[in-house]
């Protein structure tokens, strides 16, 4: 099955880190990186720019809404996502928790719904 692993974090607490702290989170992210793909689970996969560089569009009664910005205003910010394949919902669950930001932020795991398109 596949799933999806949502990546958030708060964006503010990352921002007030010196630069080589964030160096070692960096280093940790590529590490878990390398380890999904030699696991040969990982299909895609990207950190994402901050929310001030987002962009949400809503389309309403025929007009199209454009604000800067993410949707919600929450205390962590979808940062990241990994696209992976595994057996499972709890082979899912363990990749999510050994994510580097599941230890100050959340990994989100959702299911893929399949479609042939």
């Amino acid at each position: 099955m596949r799933y999806a692993l949502l990546i958030n974090k708060d964006e503010a607490a990352w921002a007030k880190l010196d630069d080589a702290c964030r160096a070692k989170w960096l280093e940790r992210y590529a590490a878990y990186g390398q380890k999904m793909m030699a696991a040969g689970i990982l299909r895609s996969g990207a950190m994402l720019e901050h929310t001030d560089a987002a962009t949400t569009v809503r389309q309403r009664d025929g007009k199209r809404l454009v604000t800067d910005g993410p949707f919600a205003e929450t205390t962590e910010q979808l940062a990241g996502f990994a696209l992976i394949e595994v057996a499972n919902l709890d082979e899912a669950l363990r990749w999510a928790a050994g994510h580097p930001d599941a230890e100050w932020g959340s990994v989100e795991v959702r299911p893929i719904v399949p479609w042939d398109g």
